[in-house]
Formats: C-alpha cells, sequence, structure tokens
C-alpha cells in the first residue's frame, strides 16, 4: 500500500514529505496506523549522519498507534489495539533470553541498520528499497510493519500522542534511575541536561524518595521548568561550575546518585567528580563515536570510588517497564502531559529544530 511518510533524504537536510510503498505483512508481523510519534535525539544524529543509518531513510522510533492488521503467526496482539512501540532486539540473544534486550547483540544492527536482517526492508521508495526498520519501525510514517515483540498493549483510553515518547526517551531517563541507579528515600540526586530523558530521570527520582534533586544546564529556562516539576535545586553550568556547585548544595560530600543525560564527555567527567563516596552515575546520553573522558582515576579512586555505568534504553524490557510508566502516569506520578508538546505531521521539521534548540522538552507529531 501507498503511505506518506517523511524521508531523509540528504544528511543536515529538513525531512521531506513522499509517498512510499509499504510491503505487506510478514507473518510476525503488525501493521500500526500511527497516531503519533515522539522525535528524540536518536533521529536527528541519524538524520546528520552522526551514526550512519542508510539513507534516504524514514526514521522515527517513538511511535503509538492502532493495529490494524496482524500476520498470520501473531498471537498477543489483535485488529484495534492500541499500542506503543519500542526499540528493537532478536529475542534470541543471551542477553535477550535473560530480560535485558537494549544489550542485545545485535543491538546496533536491529536499531540503526535501517534494514532487516535479511537485507530487505518494509518501505519503498519509486520501487527500491530504503532504510524502512529504523528501531524496527520507521515510525515518522502514517503506517508501520513491526514485530510484534516490539509492540506494548497500552490501555485504549489513554491518549496516544502522550505515550508515545515511553517507547525511547521517557524509558531511557526513568529507566536509568529506577532500574540502575535505584535512588534510596531522602538520597541525592543530580540530573545532567533537562531535555526529555533528564526530566524522565527528574520525575523517577522523585518518585522514588530522592530529596535533594539537582537538574544541571545551560538554558536558564529550561531549569525554571525543572524547578517546577520537582527539582529542589538548579544550576546553571554556563555560570557555575556544576562540580562546586553540588557539593556547595550538599554540603561538601557530593550527590548519592547522577544522570548523564547529554553524551559530551566534558560532561560526564563534571557527573563523575560530582559524586559522593561510594556514589554511582550513569551515562543515558548519546555521545558520537570517538569522544573520550578525562578522568584522574587515582583520586576517584582514593576520594570517593564511585561507580560508573552506561545504560542503553534505561536497562528496560518495554513490554514490563512501559506498561509500569503508564501506572505512574494514571496515578497522577509521572505527568507526561507537563513534558508533550504536539506538532502536526506537516510541521514535523519545526519539531525537530525545536528539540534541537531545548524549546519544548518532548516534541510530538499526531498524524
Amino acid at each position: 500500500m501507498d503511505i506518506t511518510a517523511a524521508v531523509a533524504l540528504e544528511p543536515g537536510q529538513p525531512l521531506e514529505p513522499l509517498t512510499v510503498e509499504l510491503a505487506g505483512l510478514r507473518h510476525d508481523e503488525v501493521r500500526v496506523k500511527l497516531a503519533a510519534t515522539g522525535v528524540c535525539h536518536a533521529d536527528v544524529i541519524a538524520r546528520d549522519q552522526v551514526y550512519p543509518v542508510p539513507l534516504p531513510a524514514v526514521l522515527g522510533h517513538e511511535g503509538a498507534g492502532v493495529v490494524e492488521a496482524v500476520g498470520a503467526a501473531v498471537t498477543g496482539l489483535r485488529v484495534g489495539d492500541h499500542v506503543v512501540l519500542g526499540f528493537n532486539f532478536c529475542g534470541r540473544c543471551p542477553s535477550c533470553a535473560g530480560g535485558y534486550p537494549s544489550y542485545c547483540a545485535q543491538f546496533g544492527a536491529h536499531n540503526f541498520g535501517g534494514f532487516r536482517p535479511d537485507a530487505t526492508s518494509p518501505l519503498s521508495l519509486g520501487g527500491t528499497p530504503i532504510t524502512g526498520w529504523f528501531f524496527g519501525q520507521s515510525s515518522f510514517a502514517t503506517h508501520a510493519n513491526v514485530a510484534e515483540r516490539i509492540a506494548v498493549r497500552v490501555p485504549p483510553e489513554l491518549p496516544l500522542h502522550l505515550l508515545a515518547p515511553l517507547g525511547c526517551g521517557l524509558m531511557t531517563g526513568a529507566g536509568a534511575v529506577f532500574n540502575v541507579l535505584k535512588p534510596q528515600p531522602g538520597s541525592s540526586l543530580a540530573v545532567f541536561g533537562t531535555g526529555a530523558v533528564g526530566f524522565a530521570g527528574l520525575l523517577a527520582a522523585k518518585v522514588a524518595g530522592a530529596t535533594t534533586i539537582i537538574a544541571v544546564d545551560v538554558v536558564s529556562g529550561k531549569l525554571d521548568r525543572a524547578r517546577q516539576l520537582g527539582a529542589t535545586h538548579v544550576v546553571n553550568s554556563a555560570e557555575h561550575d556544576p562540580v562546586a556547585a553540588i557539593r556547595d548544595i550538599t554540603g561538601g560530600t557530593g550527590v548519592n546518585y547522577a544522570l548523564d543525560a547529554v553524551g559530551v564527555a566534558s560532561v560526564f567527567t563534571q557527573m563523575a567528580n560530582s559524586l559522593a563516596v561510594r556514589g554511582h552515575g550513569v551515562l543515558v546520553g548519546a555521545p558520537p563515536p570517538g569522544q573520550e573522558a578525562r578522568l584522574d582515576i587515582g583520586t576517584l579512586l582514593n576520594s570517593s570510588s564511585p561507580r560508573l555505568s552506561m545504560v542503553l534504553e534505561g536497562d528496560a524490557l518495554p513490554s514490563e517497564f512501559i506498561p509500569r510508566l503508564i501506572r505512574l502516569y494514571q496515578a497522577g506520578l509521572f505527568p507526561l502531559d507537563e513534558l508533550v508538546t504536539t506538532y502536526p505531521f506537516s510541521e514535523i521539521n519545526t519539531a525537530i529544530a525545536d528539540a534541537e534548540h531545548g524549546t519544548v522538552i518532548k516534541p510530538v507529531v499526531t498524524f
């Protein structure tokens, strides 16, 4: 069938609305009519070829919509189900079998390769296959054929434009806090970078009972928003040394936990140096290949002995974790409506630009 998609044709250039061909369903796939798709940093770095996804490409990996058709082997979903689409994984390697699909042995190929392992794609442009399997979904389009394993059923009464970002960005930030850091009630936590991922981490820290929550960024408006959403302190790192500021806020000890949602080497160093004795910091931001962070490992070892972790997709199992976040939203503890700004699909390039400039927290295009 012919569908409409926003296609990346050249690195760094606006996406083009084009008619593309969607192939027939495979036996283990479902066809989803998209209602909304979040815009995420990974879409931008793929468009700009920081991560060299084959172009032309239909990007988008925070899709949400309604199941329109199911393949012959699909057993867990039915036509009419509302679903959020998560990241892609093979489902067979030791990490997937152990319940950690974000560390799938084929994560790179399944999410950034653009094509299925057999070199086919669900999408074609002018009869030529193009990248149509970005994160297994390529959801900057009106429809997507996806493997059943990445589609998570969600309550039909909830707005899909609010749930879409749970498939990647919000799962990443909240999952890093809930699943990896696991802050204790009464503890302190710093969030470096107040984009969607950082805000999700901030909200998770608040739910977990952290009582000192420090937001660090260079944009004063985002820091004001962080205060409104639960940060007890903010630090503008364009004006102040964040390590010194954090140690001042915590009485000289540093924070028990920290989240780097930026993905810049110098920020990772700041995060590590802001940790208290036996503190735990995680990197979830996506740095370009080749970045090296400078750490004085001798001083860190003898002064605080922190733990530093690299975390993909919030260390989450989407089929379990997305419903968990939805329950928090329903309980009023994870205010998705405070994070999301919607744009019609025709304004997708504006949504991407606003994401890059930090104008909004989480842009979501709607169909």
